[in-house]
């Protein structure tokens, strides 16, 4: 079965189809490039034929981007040399492509048909990459598409000829954003931009591509003319020159060294822009060869696109039937309640959000207005959406208003009595079939759960702040949580277009155990007189988005201090963090609490923009005369963490390892270039792990002493992912 189509009218215009089947966005894969190769060579064979429209059988969107698996056959088909597959069969679809922007031109660019691409909608990675060979781009008047070449964010970057050319049409500096950032367009702001040609009415996409076609024009490249000039200048060119100088600095300076996918890049694009096209791109390709053979790249790839759409598409949903939300209650109109509210209207549910006082609970729906004014302002919603969106929020004091809610979603103050209270005015009033989650980060949702009429229809859904903003949501099962609340936790997360994982019940969950000791570690290295910056530095140049330090001034102090209490009040004796909560408590003390009042670790002016460390510190937790080395320091913020993600999958809080991984990239942002913390102890190596760790240990404390599962691991040289990944196991 083709994903192409072919049909040729009476003036002579073949259209080329790509339809994939079974998908409701095209994907290429393996068949459909050897299809598309066929028909081009058939079109161009052809004598009748005149030229050709490319274009999709899917209504609103010409193809998503490429089936990666794509990549691991051609490893496998080089059988010793990996890498040597992968070079040979992306220089095969560069042929193909270049196939496409000769249009069968001979080698003085004479004769040739014309090629146009009528793209119908979202066009991203190697759907763009195909338009970009063509010899024209039409695309429809649909604000809702996106256009772009996002494949740096998951580790790799534009391999099929989509950075050379790019950077050809366009010149280095304006395509950086496009390939660095991955930066995604609407139709209109592509074509500002130089991306596509021509926008035009969805209804006169292939009429005007056609117009287009038959108007006998030149298709001879700019790239192919005598004498192209790069725009803004090549390298060698004063103007090119300072552009890769500038481009450089910005790319280690986000990057902190440790993404090979962005210094990859821009070599290709430095080096393929000093020689002919063709060489281009057999550079571009060695260089996505060697970013491919990057594990970091690869860890990526499965986390952030493989893993991360297997959680979305409902991987550890049980199997029950579906479970779609109608109507939910959310009981709580603070920020999280808020944000909870707003993203649950924005997917079209029905939302009855209560407070214990009528001006709260309208605040709460005005930060849905708010959320849409901005919308407004940036064209990304229109007054009749923001009056569809608010008219699903009906904010009341009411809880008779919850009657036909299936789901409710509980986000007052973390306290278990008022939430037990709560929990019984709700059940009050809903009927037997509706579920009841409890947004928590740190509450015990088996504890919590004894104030339900019935413990198997009681869940905890953990929203990361703010709700609208961050992608995870973290679904915790009690003792007694059943299927059907699982099932129905996860499809509503599905509906609000957010990426769930599920674990079980423990001190913290999962994203809290793992990050606390994080905070933890750099604390404790300010009172043993490690420089504040050492820490922060050398958290960020092992990736992380934050500081120690940084973050919990953003988390805000007090918060620490009241986790901290709570946690020592439940183990007694057993507690370990003193030290800790020494300089904690004094941070509190002195009113720094972070961000919120202007002062924390760091200092802030006027108007809460963070400035340098503050130099109080210091006084109070004199810098020792001799630091540590990085790499000491960058251990201990990895271990930190890292440890925490083994002992959870060592207790079944983690029931599957790809959670692991994926939550903890979108829930705190660790090291992505990793693709996660299990993926980390697999690419350094489990050996060297336990090593590190259990040296840790004797210097540091128990903390660090690797568990026994990373013991054993070490001990028979094993990976996580050859252990635990569940798609190796189907």
């Amino acid at each position: 079965m083709t994903d192409f189509s072919y049909a040729v009218d009476a003036d002579g215009v073949a259209t080329i189809t790509w339809d994939t089947v079974g998908k409701s966005m095209n994907v290429m894969n393996e068949q459909g490039f050897i299809d598309l190769d066929a028909l081009i060579d058939k079109a161009l064979a052809d004598d009748a034929v005149k030229g050709v429209i490319l274009t999709s059988g899917k209504p609103d969107s010409f193809a998503g981007g490429m089936d990666l698996n794509i990549i691991a056959k051609m490893k496998e088909s080089a059988g010793d040399d990996p890498a040597r597959g992968l070079f040979d069969g992306i220089m095969a679809t560069h042929a193909i492509l270049r196939k496409i922007e000769r249009g069968g031109m001979d080698d003085k660019n004479k004769g040739g048909k014309p090629i146009a691409c009528a793209m119908q909608g979202t066009a991203l990675g190697i759907g763009l990459e195909i338009p970009l060979a063509c010899h024209r781009i039409f695309a429809a008047d649909n604000p809702k598409a996106k256009i772009g070449l996002p494949e740096i964010m998951v580790g790799i970057f534009p391999g099929m000829g989509g950075t050379t050319r790019l950077v050809r049409k366009m010149g280095a500096m304006a395509a950086s954003p496009l390939l660095l950032e991955g930066k995604l367009n609407d139709p209109k702001k592509a074509k500002m931009a130089g991306i596509v040609d021509e926008v035009v009415p969805a209804d006169e996409l292939l009429a005007k591509a056609k117009e287009w076609v038959l108007s006998e024009p030149s298709i001879v490249k700019p790239w192919d003319e005598k004498g192209y000039k790069m725009p803004g200048g090549a390298p060698y060119h004063p103007a090119g020159f300072m552009t890769f100088v500038g481009a450089s600095a910005m790319v280690n300076g986000k990057t902190k060294g440790v993404y090979p996918a962005a210094k990859a890049l821009l070599s290709s694009v430095y080096e393929g822009a000093m020689v002919p096209f063709d060489t281009a791109l057999k550079i571009e390709t060695r260089w996505f060869t060697n970013v491919l053979m990057n594990p970091s790249s690869a860890n990526m790839i499965r986390s952030l696109f493989i893993n991360k759409e297997a959680l979305e598409k409902g991987a550890v949903r049980p199997d029950v039937p579906d479970q779609k939300v109608q109507k939910v209650g959310v009981i709580g109109a603070g920020m999280m309640g808020a944000g909870i509210a707003l993203i649950s209207a924005l997917a079209g549910i029905e939302v009855v959000l209560i407070d214990a006082k009528q001006d709260a609970a309208d605040k709460g729906k005005s930060y849905t207005a708010d959320y849409m004014d901005k919308g407004i302002a940036r064209k990304k919603a229109t007054e009749e959406k923001k009056e569809q969106v608010l008219g699903l929020i009906n904010a009341t004091t009411d809880y008779d208003a919850l009657k036909g809610c299936d789901l409710i979603v509980e986000a007052v103050f973390e306290d278990v009595g008022v939430k037990a209270e709560v929990t019984k005015k709700v059940q009050a009033v809903t009927g037997p079939d509706c579920i009841f989650a409890t947004n928590t980060s740190t509450l015990p949702i088996t504890e919590l759960a004894k104030a339900s009429k019935d413990s198997s229809d009681f869940i905890g859904i953990h929203f990361f702040s703010p709700v609208d903003k961050m992608m995870l949501v973290e679904i915790i099962k009690g003792q007694q949580t059943g299927d059907r609340a699982v099932a129905k936790a996860l499809d509503y997360v599905r509906q609000i277009k957010k990426t769930p994982i599920v674990v079980n019940d423990a001190r913290f969950f999962y994203a809290n155990r793992c990050i606390i000791p994080y905070i933890n570690e750099g604390i404790r290295m300010v009172k043993e007189g490690v420089a504040p910056a050492l820490i922060e530095n050398a958290a960020k140049l092992i990736g992380m988005p934050l500081g120690p330090l940084q973050l919990v001034d953003e988390t805000s102090i007090d918060l620490g201090v009241k986790i901290a209490k709570a946690t020592k009040a439940a183990m007694g004796d057993a507690y370990p963090d003193g030290a800790i909560d020494e300089v904690l408590f004094w941070m509190a003390d002195e009113g720094r609490l972070g961000r919120k009042s202007n002062a924390g670790f760091y200092d802030y002016d006027d108007k809460g923009k963070r400035q340098l460390l503050w130099d109080g510190l210091a006084a109070k937790y004199p810098t020792a005369a001799e630091q540590p080395e990085l790499h000491e320091v960058q251990n201990r913020l990895l271990f930190a963490q890292v440890l925490e993600a083994v002992r959870a999958i060592e207790e079944d809080v983690l029931m599957d390892i790809r959670e692991g991984d994926v939550g903890a990239i979108l829930g705190w942002g660790f090291a992505p270039w990793s693709g996660g913390p299990l993926s980390w102890l697999d690419m350094v190596g489990t050996p060297w792990a336990a090593e590190t760790t259990n040296a840790l240990a004797e210097k540091h404390g128990k903390r660090f002493e690797a568990p026994a599962l990373l013991q054993e691991m070490a001990a028979k040289n094993q990976t996580f992912y050859g252990r635990f990944d569940p798609a190796k196991a189907a």
